[in-house]
């Protein structure tokens, strides 16, 4: 399996046949800016599907990242798989649970995505993540800076699975003041010396663009070993593929059925990872994107129109994971709409450069987003969130964080009879506790070995928007300490 760059460039591996998995599992972006993608998908048989449907989760993640990580041999991936999907760090025997909230809605199940150490779906990507980099640094014995940009849940995830990392520093970008209080405690309260926490006044977008500016500085990248472990990172997407085929297959008796996925989306690398597998023959009937008020994804979907927000056009909301108005791994869907044209594809972001937005309303691309793709989407809002978290609670017994409940209203309206429809949960309710409290008058459950956490020690320096600040920052962390 061979990768090529959405822009159409190529990847400065030092050998001949193009680019592997090991060859961008530590890259950002591409040298031209793009995005790694594989030069096709695997496909996936009927009989490939019947003997995966009965694989434990540890197993079927091993026999899909197999498929793209052809460069790994498969004993010592087997290894990594195995030793990544354990029960103590995903919580029992089934690491993604699945629900049925039928007395909400008929026909909608919840996938339980938030077993991992940080009590998000994040984990169950990041804690793979975390393994392959040791794998790959081990082989190399060179020193990786990671420098990652989160909105709530990425950063927690990734330094929690590279703490104590040998050779490996993180430098986590986040929103001064964007998170909420739990997702910010668990951020900035570890204390390991290898781990960096930077809150840059400003929105996610500014951190991410920050990220993109480190990454897109080939000079600084090599001279400082710059690594990333935000959803432009293939590896994520690849790990994040696994748990809809599980879905599937637990919403499912057989496989002559078909399924929907509804997403609570800000990146787009979750719902991406869905695209991956209706690509790769899954029986998906509709990939369902369903966004807060930062609504850019759900008017493309809707109307075929890409309009960026500026910072002051990102509302802060009670669903900060999801307040994100450029989303990254939106290009890797583009590119496949475009027939992997990386000539209109740079056409397309050209047009966003210059005049914020393009446009494929009239264009035959955008019947395809339906139609082919199997896409559509939603919004919701602060009102909406409220009374989802409100009903959930009243009619099943069950406690659902903000995200989640996003999912939820836009799947009640998206579901079809005879097609389950797949949420996908997001975090645990506890870290979002003032709108839990709001929506139910009350806390919701805390987790075990996180009761002190608000009381933690806290450890963060404060940066402005500005990629020369954060380029001082990182040689001067670099140069005074050892990885």
């Amino acid at each position: 399996m061979n990768y090529v760059s959405t822009r159409g460039g190529s990847f400065a591996t030092g050998r001949e046949g193009g680019a592997a998995f090991l060859d961008i599992l530590l890259e950002g972006l591409a040298p031209d800016g793009g995005l790694a993608m594989p030069e096709s998908y695997p496909e996936i048989d009927r009989d490939t599907l019947d003997v995966w449907r009965f694989l434990s989760y540890p197993e079927l993640a091993f026999e899909v990242v197999r498929l793209f990580a052809t460069d790994i041999p498969s004993r010592d991936l087997r290894g990594l798989v195995m030793n990544t999907y354990t029960a103590a760090a995903f919580g029992g025997h089934e690491t993604t649970p699945m629900t049925s909230l039928a007395a909400y809605a008929p026909g909608v199940l919840l996938q339980g995505l938030s077993n991992g150490p940080t009590l998000a779906f994040k984990d169950l990507a990041m804690q793979l993540l975390g393994h392959l980099f040791e794998y790959a640094l081990a082989r190399t014995g060179e020193p990786l800076n990671i420098v990652g940009a989160t909105s709530g849940d990425t950063g927690s995830a990734a330094e929690y699975a590279l703490r104590g990392k040998r050779g490996i520093r993180v430098f986590m970008l986040s929103p001064l003041g964007r998170m909420s209080a739990f997702q910010t405690a668990q951020m900035f309260s570890l204390q390991d010396d290898n781990i960096h926490n930077l809150a840059v006044r400003g929105v996610f977008d500014d951190c991410q663009d920050l990220v993109k500016a480190i990454s897109a500085d080939a000079d600084f990248k090599r001279a400082q070993s710059i690594g990333t472990v935000n959803s432009i990172n293939w590896a994520r997407v690849v790990a994040q593929v696994v748990y809809y085929f599980r879905g599937y297959f637990m919403a499912t008796s057989n496989n002559d059925e078909r399924v929907s996925f509804t997403v609570p989306s800000g990146n787009f690398g979750n719902i991406c990872a869905g695209h991956i597998a209706r690509m790769m023959g899954l029986p998906i009937e509709r990939l369902v994107c369903a966004t807060n008020e930062n609504d850019v994804l759900d008017e493309f979907f809707r109307t075929g129109v890409y309009r960026v927000r500026s910072a002051a056009e990102t509302h802060a909301t009670s669903s900060p994971s999801m307040d994100i108005s450029k989303a990254s791994n939106f290009e890797r869907f583009v590119f496949d709409l475009v027939g992997r044209d990386a000539d209109a594809l740079k056409a397309l972001w050209r047009q966003v450069d210059v005049h914020g937005r393009f446009d494929l309303s009239s264009t035959g691309s955008f019947a395809e987003v339906r139609e082919r793709y199997g896409f559509a989407s939603g919004s919701c809002s602060h009102a909406e969130r409220i009374a989802v978290i409100r009903d959930v609670h009243a009619a099943t017994g069950h406690v659902v964080d903000p995200h989640t409940a996003v999912a939820l209203k836009v799947a009640r309206e998206q579901v079809r009879p005879g097609v389950p429809m797949v949420v996908l949960e997001t975090a645990r309710p506890a870290k979002f506790g003032e709108t839990i409290r709001e929506a139910l008058g009350r806390d919701a459950p805390w987790p075990a070995g996180f009761e002190d956490l608000l009381e933690r020690p806290q450890r963060v320096i404060e940066l402005p928007a500005d990629v020369d600040a954060l380029k001082r920052y990182i040689v001067d962390v670099t140069s005074r300490s050892p990885a």
